[in-house]
């Protein structure tokens, strides 16, 4: 009897062990002393974590150039957010390789002394952005959720609960969280043409959206603060070629030299972003550092 008994017991611990496997639970605090950036990544289990980054980019403010007004409204809402006061979430839209992702990183490093904290996202995973900002919601520091190259199709879940968490929850808006997101849609869905057919216009000539358009419109919106940011002309590409250059250690002389080579490597890629720039000044230098 007490063997069967026994028995028993093994086999209830191990379902029990396999239950507690696929339940929920709450999302665990991270060390938050050890890091000042975390990405949340969903474990195999569905279980969700906040793993710290190691090794944060090192980029800089200064180390940006040519995105002076983007990078004026950027800071500015920083600032205004570290020292308590009212500042807005942040949808930073435009061509790609223009600094968009990197100006954020580069805020992160400049206010990281003062208490800015960074969480970083994937659109995949906003629809625990609930249990995110409810676990750092208590802290003392100011946290910048990011997501970048945010961009939705129709229906999917994590649209729904960041339009929630920006603004249209119950629940009011965690004073020291904001959400700052990158995408090259300025309205974050894909758009059709049909949609226009939507449109309706009254006798007067006053043109109504359609509720197509609205929807789409809508999670845009509620981001309080839009940054737009623009193709770079040559000269402005020869100008960020140049600084990434010099901080790796080449001379003057030797930059003027490369401008030709740089806009061949531009023309090869088809693009004059800043990510172009980088790249060619990484392997630039690198090629000559003998």
């Amino acid at each position: 009897m007490n063997d069967r008994l026994d028995d028993l017991l093994v086999r209830a611990n191990r379902l029990l062990d396999r239950l507690e496997a696929v339940l929920p639970r709450p999302l665990g605090a991270p060390h938050w002393e050890g890091a000042i950036a975390w990405r949340y990544r969903k474990r195999s289990s569905g279980h969700g974590a906040m793993e710290p980054v190691r090794h944060v980019a090192s980029i800089h403010l200064d180390d940006l150039k040519e995105i002076d007004a983007q990078k004026e409204r950027i800071v500015r809402n920083t600032e205004q957010f570290v020292a308590g006061q009212p500042a807005n979430n942040v949808l930073l839209t435009g061509a790609r390789g223009t600094g968009k992702s990197s100006l954020i990183k580069a805020c992160l490093n400049e206010y990281a002394a003062r208490g800015l904290r960074l969480v970083e996202v994937d659109k995949a995973d906003l629809v625990d952005l609930p249990d995110i900002v409810d676990l750092v919601a208590p802290r003392p520091e100011k946290f910048i959720v990011f997501c970048d190259d945010l961009s939705f199709e129709e229906g999917e879940a994590g649209y729904k609960a960041l339009k929630s968490i920006l603004d249209g929850s119950v629940a009011a808006a965690s004073p020291n969280v904001l959400v700052y997101a990158t995408s090259n849609r300025r309205h974050l869905l894909p758009e059709y043409m049909k949609e226009n057919l939507t449109y309706t216009h009254t006798a007067d000539g006053e043109v109504h959206p359609g509720e197509v358009v609205e929807e789409k419109i809508s999670l845009s919106e509620r981001f309080g603060l839009w940054v737009s940011f623009y193709p770079f002309s040559q000269d402005e590409y020869l100008a960020i070629t140049a600084q990434w250059l010099s901080s790796f250690g080449v001379p003057a002389a030797s930059i003027e030299a490369a401008r030709a080579e740089s806009l061949v490597w531009a023309l090869e890629r088809g693009s004059r972003s800043g990510r172009v720039a980088y790249q060619f000044a990484r392997d630039w230098a690198g090629r000559h550092a003998a």
